[in-house]
């Protein structure tokens, strides 16, 4: 399986490399697995509505222009699904099975995905009601796809 993670913005925190360097090696016995950052758009502290939008649409022309045609792609949203680690592994497992080998996770920029990035996904995952820095998604979600495999192939480390 080959996964891409297709985030906005550079990460500049060194722990958060960290620990996406860690679970990325560890993915390697798994999956293959990159990381692609798309440059952030600059935004002043108060913009209009239409000026978030096209801030959001130019984000959104990036992240597409990554997203290969034959891709499955399930993007980070507020208001998507919010699984269980079992859960997200099925749906990985199931995905596998199907012939989905290519999988792209999206993770939008401070002020969330274009309307043209959400119509391009195949599915929308919530981690939570919660608004997490995107930096941090990134981690959390690698930790998670590395979960999915384990409890997939019965190996500890879940509980």
């Amino acid at each position: 399986m080959k996964i891409s993670i297709i985030a906005v913005g550079k990460l500049k925190e060194k722990y958060l490399k960290q620990g996406i360097q860690e679970y990325v090696k560890r993915l390697g016995a798994y999956a293959t697995i990159e990381i692609i950052e798309v440059p952030d758009e600059k935004a002043p502290e108060n913009m209009s509505e239409a000026e978030m939008v096209e801030v959001k649409r130019k984000e959104g022309e990036k992240i597409l222009s990554k997203i290969s045609t034959d891709s499955y792609v399930i993007s980070l949203e507020i208001m998507g699904d919010m699984l269980t680690s079992e859960q997200l592994a099925a749906k990985l497992d199931k995905l596998a099975t199907h012939g989905k080998s290519k999988i792209a996770f999206v993770i939008g920029g401070s002020l969330g995905l274009s309307d043209q990035v959400q119509k391009r996904s195949d599915y929308a995952l919530s981690f939570s009601k919660m608004t997490f820095p995107h930096q941090l998604m990134r981690l959390v979600l690698v930790e998670q796809v590395y979960r999915s495999f384990r409890i997939n192939r019965g190996e500890p480390y879940h509980k």
